[in-house]
C-alpha cells in the first residue's frame, strides 16, 4: 500500500490528543456531508419541479412537428402524404391549421389562436386527458373546445346552444378597408368542451376541426400550416427528422419537443444552473473548514513529520499524506451526504413529507446525473481544498523541529 495513503487513512480514523483539533475535524466532516446532501436534495427537487412543469405542455406537444419555413402555410402533396404513410418510424401524424383569430360572444371578445386539427390529433397527443368539462369535438363539425381561461373570460359554458361563438379572421389582401363587413371572414361555432393544461395555453388556444379552420381561412384541401407526428416505439428521433426533412423539403422546419418549448427549456435550465452555482458556492465556503482542519492537523503532527523526514520521507511524500487525508474526508463525506440526500428524497416520494397544497406533494425526481454531478463537485472541490492545505508544508517547517 502507498505509505502516504496508509498514514493519511490512519490520521483520518484516529483521534488527536488535542480535543480542539478533533472538534474542528468533526465540524469539517459534517460540513462536507451536509453540503453534499443539500446539493443533492436541491437538484432533485428542482428536477421534480422541471418535470412537473413540462408534463403539462407535453400533453399537447407532439414528438416532432413540421412547421412552415416561409409564410403561414404550405402545400402537402399527395406524393408526400403517401411517403409519410409508408414511414415505419411514424406511428401517427396529424395535419394542423393554426391562426390568430378574434372570437366574440354577446358583448365580450378575445384574441386567441385557433388550432384546426384532424381526427388523428387525439391519438398523436393526450388531449383527452385534460378535458375537464364536456367532451372532444365531433370531426368535420363547427364545434370547438376552448381553454379554461378563455371560457372564464367569455363566460362560456359547454353545449349552450343559446350562446353561439363568432370567430373572425381578417381577409388577406391590400388596400384600404372600406367596410368592416368585408374585412373579415367569419364562422359560427358552438363550444362542447373545456380543457385545463396551464395558464398560458388555457388563455391562448381554441381547438376546432380542420374543416372549420379551412373554411374560415379559405384554404385549399391540401393547404396546412404544420404537421404533428407521434413516433413509433424505439424510433431514433434524429434519423426520423432527417427522413421527414427529405420528404417535405426545405419548405418546412422539423422541431422536436424541446425546440417547440425552447424558451421554457432555456428558462428552466438557466434556473437549474443558477441553483447549482449558488449551492456550489455554499460548498466552497464549507470546504474552508477542511482546509482549516488539515492545517491544524499539520501543526499537531509536527514532531511526527520531522521523524518521517529524517527516516527518508520526501517533502512530496509528507504533503501527499495530508492531501490524501483531505481528499478521503471529502470523498467519504460526499458518499454519506449523497446517501442521506437520497434517503430524504425517497421519503418525500413515498410519504409526501412536504406539501405544496393540501393535495399536491412537492415534486422530486431522482436522476442518475444528479448523483454524478454532486459526487464530482464535492470530489473536485475537496481535492482542490486538500491541495491548498497540503502545500503549506515546507522543508523549513519539517526541518526546524527539534
Amino acid at each position: 500500500m502507498n505509505v502516504s495513503l496508509y498514514i493519511a487513512n490512519r490520521y483520518l480514523r484516529s483521534k488527536s490528543s488535542n480535543n480542539a483539533i478533533n472538534f474542528i475535524t468533526i465540524i469539517a466532516a459534517i460540513g462536507v456531508v451536509l453540503g453534499a446532501a443539500s446539493l443533492f436534495i436541491v437538484l432533485s427537487g428542482f428536477a421534480g419541479l422541471k418535470d412537473f412543469t413540462l408534463q403539462f405542455s407535453s400533453v399537447v406537444d407532439p414528438d416532432l412537428k413540421a412547421e412552415t419555413a416561409l409564410g403561414k402555410s404550405f402545400i402537402l402533396t399527395d406524393n408526400q402524404t403517401k411517403q409519410l404513410k409508408n414511414l415505419k418510424d411514424i406511428a401517427l401524424y396529424s395535419k394542423i391549421i393554426e391562426e390568430r383569430v378574434i372570437i366574440t360572444l354577446d358583448n365580450k371578445n378575445d384574441i386567441v389562436t385557433l388550432k384546426g386539427v384532424d381526427e388523428s390529433f387525439q391519438s398523436v397527443t393526450s388531449i383527452d386527458s385534460v378535458i375537464v368539462q364536456g367532451s372532444w369535438m365531433a370531426p368535420s363539425s363547427n364545434q370547438v373546445v376552448v381553454g379554461w381561461g378563455i371560457s372564464n373570460n367569455l363566460s362560456l359554458g359547454v353545449l349552450d346552444f343559446s350562446k353561439i361563438l363568432n370567430i373572425y379572421v381578417p381577409k388577406p389582401g391590400k388596400g384600404q378597408i372600406t367596410s368592416t363587413n368585408n374585412a373579415f371572414n367569419t364562422i359560427k361555432a358552438v363550444n362542447v368542451g373545456v380543457f385545463d393544461i396551464n395558464e398560458k395555453i388555457n388563455d391562448t388556444y381554441v381547438y376546432g376541426s380542420l374543416e372549420l379552420a379551412k373554411n374560415l381561412l379559405h384554404y385549399q384541401d391540401n393547404q396546412i400550416t404544420s404537421i404533428e407526428f407521434r413516433l413509433s416505439d424505439g424510433a431514433d428521433e434524429t434519423d426520423v427528422k432527417e427522413k421527414l426533412q427529405a420528404i417535405l423539403g426545405d419548405t418546412v422546419i422539423i422541431k422536436n419537443r424541446a425546440q417547440l418549448n425552447d424558451a421554457l427549456y432555456k428558462m428552466l435550465n438557466t434556473e437549474y444552473l443558477a441553483v447549482y452555482l449558488i449551492f456550489t458556492l455554499v460548498l466552497i465556503i464549507a470546504l474552508f473548514n477542511v482546509i482549516g482542519s488539515i492545517i491544524m492537523m499539520i501543526l499537531d503532527k509536527k514532531k511526527t513529520l520531522h521523524t518521517l523526514f529524517n527516516l527518508g520521507a520526501t517533502l512530496t511524500d509528507i504533503r501527499r499524506i495530508f492531501f490524501f487525508q483531505g481528499s478521503l474526508m471529502t470523498v467519504f463525506g460526499g458518499f454519506v451526504g449523497i446517501a442521506i440526500g437520497f434517503l430524504v428524497i425517497t421519503l418525500q416520494k413515498v410519504f409526501s413529507l412536504v406539501m405544496i397544497t393540501p393535495t399536491l406533494a412537492y415534486p422530486v425526481t431522482i436522476k442518475t446525473e444528479n448523483f454524478i454531478i454532486v459526487f464530482l463537485t464535492i470530489s473536485v472541490l475537496g481535492i482542490i481544498a486538500s491541495k491548498i492545505a497540503s502545500v503549506r508544508i515546507t522543508k523549513s517547517l519539517v526541518e526546524a523541529i527539534n
